[in-house]
């Protein structure tokens, strides 16, 4: 996603949705609806109290995991 980081600050700014990863639960994964049926997922990793990007991608499908906040 060279050149969209202002689109994965927004992601994380202002997510539609929140859902924490089936297999690490320090892992959470943003979602803000980029256009009708694409999304940009943005993947955070907590650890120590300090929290970093994994990775970002365009996606049509939320994956399954844990919704911990909807907007």
């Amino acid at each position: 996603m060279t050149g969209k980081e202002n689109t994965v600050k927004d992601v994380l700014q202002f997510p539609d949705e929140i859902r924490r990863s089936r297999n690490d639960s320090s892992v959470y994964l943003f979602y803000k609806l980029e256009h009708s049926g694409r999304w940009i997922c943005v993947v955070v990793k907590r650890m120590n109290n300090n929290g970093f990007i994994i990775t970002a991608y365009p996606t049509d499908k939320i994956k399954e995991g844990d919704k911990i906040w909807n907007k």
